[in-house]
């Protein structure tokens, strides 16, 4: 959060108006993400299922507990209901099946018997959950939709995400 704010100041631009360079560049940030990823699945022995479960809990429970925590608490409990909160849960639900994909994918990248037919999919997958924030912004701010049909994108994305990562987490670990 540090490096974001110094580095990439927020932008002055218009209102309505879209920067697309800078919140690409936030968004390779990320990749530092998928190093901590590594290094934090690196240093923990056991099975590699075990491995991606808690690497992933982890992250997704520090991301809740830091972004979301607190407006739902103390929204939630308000008098009166507000469908943002039920948004917010659902995109939680979300975010964790990425997380779980993601770091299914770390691993599997950081495999030493990794056959070379597996690089360009496990980088091509890498790389869409690196970008896939600033491709929904994109997305959502081009087409301009809605929260819910937004929610709705991203549960498709994360489908997609998560759906192939599973499938080369099947054909890499069980197909040896």
């Amino acid at each position: 959060m540090l490096f974001l704010a110094t580095f990439f100041p927020t932008w002055e631009g218009g209102a309505g108006a879209y920067d697309f360079v800078g919140e690409f560049m936030k968004a390779t940030v990320d990749l530092a993400d998928l190093v901590g990823l590594h290094l934090v699945m690196s240093r923990n022995a056991g099975k590699g299922e075990y491995k991606i479960m808690v690497a992933a809990m982890g992250w997704a429970t520090a991301e809740l507990v830091m972004s979301r925590c607190i407006p739902l608490w103390v929204g939630a409990r308000g008098i009166e209901f507000d469908w943002k909160y039920i948004q917010m849960s659902i995109d939680s639900n979300i975010n964790l099946v990425h997380y779980i994909a993601m770091a299914a994918l770390v691993w599997m990248f950081t495999r030493y018997d990794l056959p070379k037919r597996y690089r360009l999919p496990l980088t091509l997958l890498l790389g869409l959950s690196v970008y896939k924030a600033f491709f929904m912004e994109s997305f959502v701010h081009v087409f301009l939709l809605g929260s819910w049909t937004a929610l709705l994108v991203k549960a498709v994305i994360t489908g997609f995400l998560a759906l192939s990562s599973l499938g080369l987490f099947v054909t890499l670990v069980h197909g040896n």
